[in-house]
Order: C-alpha cells, then sequence, then structure tokens
C-alpha cells in the first residue's frame, strides 16, 4: 500500500509537472490566467501537504518538553498560510468568474447562443439584425429541419443561422448564451478554460475572446443520459475575413437560392 504522506505530498508536485502536458493549448484570453491560478494551487497544496508532514513528524520525534512548546506555533504559522493562500486564491478566481460571466459585453462582440439536447449541440446567431428569433417547445422538430423550434410568425426568425459547428473569430469578444431544451448538459471547452452548465429554463451566458486561430473540441461535462458520451462538438476559431465569409455564406436567404 503506498503510503499516505507520499501521496499528500508528490501527488500535487507530479500534477504540476505535467499540467503543460496534459492541458490542452490555451487559446483565449482568460486562459492563461486560469492556468496561473491552477498551478498556484497545486503549489500551494503541495506546501500544504509538506508542512502537515513535518508536523506530524516533529509531533512523533520531538521529546515531549519541546513538543508542547513546537506544535503551537507551527499550528498558527500553518493556518495564517494557509488562510492567506486561500483568501488570494479565492479573490483571484471571483475576478476570473465575474469576468467570464458577469461583465458587459463588447459593443462589436458576436452574439452566438448554444443550446444542448439530448444528445447534440445546437449554435444559433441571429443574423444581420442582431436579434434572436423567438422559439417555441411545440414547433420542436429535429428532424425536419428544425431542432430550435424557431416561430416562423416571428420576424426575427427568419435569418436566423443554425449550425452544428461553433464558428467565431480570433481576437474578437463573444457573448455566448446557453439553453437546455430537456437536461443539465454542461457546456466545456477545455482549450478556452471555459465551462459552464446549460439548464432548461433558465438562460445564462459567459464571454469569451478567442486569441488562437484553429479547432477546439466541446464535450458535455454532465452525465445527460446514455448518449452522452458522443455529445460533442467543434468550435473552429478563424480569422476576421474567414467569419464574415462564413456568415454570408450561412444566411438563410443565400440557401434559397
Amino acid at each position: 500500500m503506498i503510503p499516505s504522506w507520499l501521496i499528500g505530498t508528490t501527488a500535487p508536485a507530479l500534477a504540476l509537472q505535467t499540467s503543460s502536458i496534459w492541458m490542452p493549448r490555451a487559446g483565449s484570453l482568460h486562459a492563461p490566467a486560469i492556468d496561473t491560478l491552477m498551478r498556484v494551487s497545486l503549489l500551494a497544496l503541495t506546501a500544504a501537504g509538506i508542512l502537515a508532514q513535518i508536523l506530524l513528524l516533529a509531533g512523533l520525534f520531538l521529546p515531549r518538553e519541546r513538543r508542547s512548546r513546537f506544535s503551537p506555533a507551527w499550528r498558527w504559522i500553518a493556518s495564517a498560510i494557509f488562510a492567506v493562500c486561500m483568501v488570494w486564491m479565492t479573490m483571484i478566481a471571483e475576478n476570473l468568474w465575474s469576468t467570464i460571466r458577469l461583465t458587459k459585453a463588447a459593443p462589436n462582440a458576436v452574439q452566438v447562443e448554444v443550446t444542448g439536447v439530448q444528445f447534440e449541440w445546437y449554435i444559433r446567431y441571429p443574423g444581420a439584425d442582431r436579434a434572436y428569433g423567438a422559439t417555441k417547445p411545440e414547433l420542436v422538430d429535429a428532424a425536419g429541419g428544425d431542432p430550435l423550434g424557431l416561430d416562423p410568425a416571428d420576424p426575427h426568425s427568419h435569418d436566423d443561422i443554425v449550425s452544428s459547428v461553433l464558428e467565431l473569430p480570433v481576437d474578437q469578444q463573444a457573448e455566448i448564451r446557453l439553453r437546455a431544451q430537456d437536461v443539465v448538459h454542461g457546456f466545456f471547452i477545455p482549450g478556452m478554460r471555459v465551462m459552464q452548465n446549460a439548464t432548461p429554463g433558465m438562460p445564462s451566458q459567459i464571454h469569451i475572446t478567442p486569441t488562437r486561430i484553429g479547432d477546439y473540441a466541446i464535450v458535455c461535462s454532465q452525465l445527460c443520459g446514455l448518449g452522452h458520451y458522443r455529445m460533442h462538438a467543434v468550435l473552429r476559431v478563424v480569422s476576421q475575413q474567414d467569419f464574415a465569409t462564413w456568415m454570408a455564406q450561412h444566411q438563410p436567404a443565400s440557401k434559397e437560392n
């Protein structure tokens, strides 16, 4: 059996050393800050594990008369270090959380909506009018080509673009609105360091700014049913010009011609 002290002191250190290997390459503006926070957390956990073992060994092997003087002081020191680290990391994490989810989107932010449904991701752009069309649950007909139930009576729905690929321009903020039709789905893009639940009846939103052109996997981080394993899509980050071309090619009017 592996000793607990060995796990407590080496596991965080090994995770820190291999984080650059098992973590996908960062592709968003806020990703480096999240990676730094993760590394600091692992360092703090490593230091706490080592300190805990030192205190344990001191309690076991120091003479009784020295143990009573040694233990209380180090307990206070360890508690103070732990408290400072926790407060600092909490403040950093809260700032990152608010940046991704609560801040107001930039005026030129790309508007896009992602809907999770067993077991697909559907992406919708509001089109030229920058307004999403209304949807109705009774109109949902995935087999008929309308997986979101767009209301034809709403003029804003006529130019909405529905896609299975999330296309975004590089170096431009995107405001992503998340919805779910059936159960809770986890919208997770590891390369963007973004993860947010999509909950039925509770729309949410996140902001990301892609900084690197390429393809990024979109997966579901919630166990949403028997087909959970195949619920994935692709985020394709392209140049500004390529994105404008893609949007023009996918306008509903162009499909009819």
